[in-house]
């Protein structure tokens, strides 16, 4: 009965884990997407909104690490159960820095707006790979919550379309410093929120990444697509 007991403390606390590491995604992708409005309003209630989260997003990536080290040194969780604490350690260090992200693109759009600058150049593509980036995160999280290797592998997958998205953006937003020097102050924050957007990306794989981990056992960082998608249809390892 003790060792029953046990179990349930321990299969509860990890629940009360994983709630919470989906309640910090919940408000990071609200970050992300209130960062990209005010981006393109200049609403400076939404700017100061979305630093300040931060703050919160950095409390509970300490209380979850906290979270995790406890039960590791209490409970000594083995195979699975080892790999979601692991797996929880690493993609909330993620999610903080796609809260940093997003804290610094209002930052950035502030200084864009207080400058005069009534117009964002490119600002539909950079939107686009924004939605693109924010997809990418969502499955990620989506795969973590239902602990579904399948979506996982499709956010690797679908990372090379963002990059070439933004690489093309890079290339636009170069010609427009070229053409006019007037706009280089203007185009440069632009081209650092690109790549911000394009880092959220990559840290949406890195979430994606860590599920496989979790799911299927196996490292997949650094593999190809073909060997990534060789691992999500293989058989469970313990």
């Amino acid at each position: 009965m003790m060792s029953e007991h046990i179990s349930k403390q321990f299969d509860a606390e990890l629940e009360a884990i994983r709630s919470s590491v989906l309640g910090m995604a919940g408000l990071v992708e609200d970050q992300v997407r209130l960062a990209m409005e005010a981006l393109s309003t200049g609403n400076i209630e939404i700017i100061n909104k979305v630093i300040e989260q931060e703050e919160q997003v950095n409390k509970m990536h300490v209380q979850l690490d906290d979270m995790c080290i406890h039960m590791i040194a209490r409970r000594q969780p083995a195979a699975t159960d080892l790999r979601m604490v692991m797996t929880v350690i690493k993609s909330v260090e993620d999610l903080e820095r796609i809260g940093d992200k997003a804290a610094r693109i209002c930052v950035r759009a502030k200084n864009i707006y207080d400058a005069g600058k009534l117009q964002v150049p490119r600002f539909a593509e950079l939107d686009h790979i924004a939605e693109d980036a924010l997809d990418m995160l969502s499955k990620a999280l989506d795969a973590f919550a239902r602990l579904d290797a399948v979506p996982a592998s499709e956010v690797k997958r679908a990372d090379d379309q963002l990059d070439n998205e933004y690489r093309a953006l890079q290339r636009q937003l170069i010609t427009i410093m070229m053409e006019d020097p007037r706009q280089i102050t203007l185009t440069l924050d632009i081209l650092w929120i690109a790549k911000a957007i394009e880092r959220i990306g990559d840290l949406a794989v890195n979430i994606a990444e860590q599920v496989i981990f979790l799911v299927k056992g196996q490292d997949v960082r650094h593999k190809s697509q073909e060997e990534v998608d060789s691992v999500v249809h293989a058989k469970r390892e313990e």
